[in-house]
């Protein structure tokens, strides 16, 4: 049985790569779909390749960035569909330079789409879910937020990239707890998948293969953001997982380390020897990727 029978997801960023295989692989699953990019030639064409395998869809260009547009993403899926379950945060863009070659434009363009895109999406269509719970209606709802490996651990060159996803990650962790109460659960997602960005960053690595599993293609990672929002999922919460070809994995974030307590307030100079035993005490930190 289709694991999203009847359930609305909308998905921005979707004219494309992950958004894509998201949109493809909920229909496959008996899912309504609300095809969301700001190219709106590029949703409508996801829109009607959904509707040509025999699922529901609509296209959408409504902007994530600002409240006004999110409202009326939020307002096209109650439309098109008459109730809405999932938002899945995808939508992204690159600017990456060396962190002392980057401009103003660089990091605003980056926080804007990523950062303030979530905020954005995830506080309408929180506050609808919300409304809902309070009115007494049942609530099972998800938002699935994409992070990256490059916030997860740094990437170089891609500063205000990392610094966006390690971001969101957080904010996933706040959402998670503060929305339970609702019936909402929130998840992110740390995909590695072909996609535009990944095939102008790395498009040797990316390549699809002649013959033989294709790991980088994005219906690989589509398996857990489908199982992410259907009813199965309820029980997870405030968690970030890592996905790429057949592997899957829960990241592992900041915990507070080993503790030294002298009881007293530490001297400058006393630290470096403790500071060097905490360290070699700890696991050692994953390397930022280029390095």
């Amino acid at each position: 049985m289709a694991i999203c029978n009847q359930r609305t997801i909308v998905i921005t960023g979707a004219g494309g790569g992950l958004g894509r295989a998201y949109a493809l692989a909920f229909a496959a699953e008996g899912a309504n779909i609300v095809v969301n990019d700001i190219r709106l030639d590029a949703a409508q064409a996801v829109a009607d390749e959904v509707q040509a395998a025999g699922g529901k869809a609509i296209a959408n260009s409504g902007d994530i960035t600002s409240m006004a547009g999110a409202q009326s993403i939020l307002d096209a899926a109650l439309a098109a569909f008459g109730s809405v379950h999932v938002l899945v945060n995808n939508a992204g863009v690159l600017r990456d330079r060396m962190f002392l070659s980057l401009s103003e434009e660089d990091w605003d363009m980056v926080m804007r789409v990523h950062l303030r895109g979530h905020f954005c999406m995830a506080s309408v269509f929180g506050r609808h879910w919300r409304d809902q719970k309070k009115a007494g209606q049942a609530v099972d709802a998800r938002i699935i937020n994409t992070s990256s490996g490059a916030g997860l651990q740094g990437s170089i060159g891609q500063s205000n990239y990392a610094a966006a996803k390690a971001g969101i990650a957080g904010l996933t962790l706040v959402q998670a707890a503060e929305l339970a109460r609702y019936g909402i659960t929130v998840n992110s997602l740390a995909p590695a998948a072909r996609t535009s960005m990944t095939e102008g960053a790395m498009p040797d690595l990316v390549k699809k293969p002649e013959s033989g599993f294709d790991a980088w293609d994005p219906l690989n990672v589509a398996s857990i953001v489908v199982w992410l929002g259907s009813p199965l999922s309820a029980h997870v919460t405030g968690r970030c997982f890592e996905a790429k070809g057949g592997e899957i994995s829960v990241a592992d974030g900041w915990h507070t380390g080993s503790i030294r307590d002298k009881g007293a307030r530490w001297q400058p100079a006393e630290l470096t020897a403790v500071v060097d035993e905490l360290i070699a005490q700890g696991p050692a930190p994953q390397k930022v990727y280029g390095t």
